[in-house]
């Protein structure tokens, strides 16, 4: 929980009812603790991942011992979640134990709608406001978000092996998979970054109409999601899209111009 300060968007926004917080922060957790499992964890993280969906249907059932999924149980209950969505988190963190590159964006974007897009789904489940429409605008928009965090940790997760970026879009701009952060590299990794932010935008200009149909509060809890991926990506823009060299974390006047033209922006497509 003491992690999700240091996330692009507010976690728990303070734009939602107090009663919603505690929700946010159950479902922050629950995700927090699958990804520091797949991501950090000492020993075999295939088994503790077993462990975790065996602790979320325990959840569900109102039995788990942990406290993160015993803080879980009240919001899948009072929400009536369901379980697809935590397992997709789950199951993306297995994949992250065997599947270290992708060949296409195709591919990357089925993983983003594992890892990604059902941490939107549930927030919808929990402001009650779930339809087909807006779950595939937020589908849009969790797969931007996860694409932003992709680019800001390539230095990061080239080290731990694993590499975000398509293979064909590597090799398109000349960029060495198996070097990818040497001096040499840096030129064409630049332009690959540059190539993949375009597509971060897309997809959250894609998924900005999503905020527009929805009531007040909840619309404001929303943009900032998108201005807080939007954010970032004027970071990685005004770094020069040079990811490696430099930390681009949003600034607090970027996010603050982004939510603004998120929440005033007028049409589909608006990012």
């Amino acid at each position: 929980m003491a992690q999700a300060r240091s996330e692009n968007f507010p976690v728990a926004s303070r734009f939602l009812p107090r009663s919603l917080r505690p929700h946010l922060l159950a479902l922050y957790g629950f995700a927090r603790l699958v990804d520091d499992i797949g991501d950090e964890a000492e020993g075999d993280r295939l088994a503790q991942l077993d462990w975790a969906e065996a602790e979320l249907r325990r959840a569900a059932a109102g039995t788990a011992d942990h406290p993160v999924f015993r803080t879980l149980t009240p919001t899948m209950c009072a929400f009536a979640l369901p379980l697809a969505p935590f397992e997709d988190l789950i199951a993306a963190n297995r994949q992250d134990q065997v599947v270290h590159r992708y060949a296409t964006f195709d591919d990357l974007e089925a993983y983003c709608m594992r890892s990604a897009a059902p941490v939107g789904r549930l927030v919808l489940g929990v402001f009650g406001l779930a339809t087909p429409e807006r779950l595939e605008r937020s589908d849009r928009v969790c797969v931007g978000l996860q694409l932003v965090e992709h680019l800001q940790d390539v230095a990061e997760d080239a080290s731990a092996g694993r590499v975000y970026l398509p293979a064909d879009d590597l090799a398109r701009f000349g960029c060495d998979p198996d070097h990818l952060l040497e001096e040499a590299q840096r030129p064409a990794l630049r332009a690959v970054v540059a190539h993949e932010l375009r597509r971060a935008r897309g997809l959250l200009a894609e998924g900005a109409p999503l905020s527009r149909t929805l009531p007040l509060r909840p619309r404001l809890a929303v943009a900032a999601f998108s201005a807080g991926g939007n954010a970032a990506l004027d970071a990685i823009e005004a770094a020069g899209h040079d990811v490696v060299a430099t930390r681009c974390r949003p600034r607090s006047l970027t996010f603050a111009r982004r939510l603004i033209t998120t929440v005033l922006a007028r049409g589909a497509g608006n990012s």
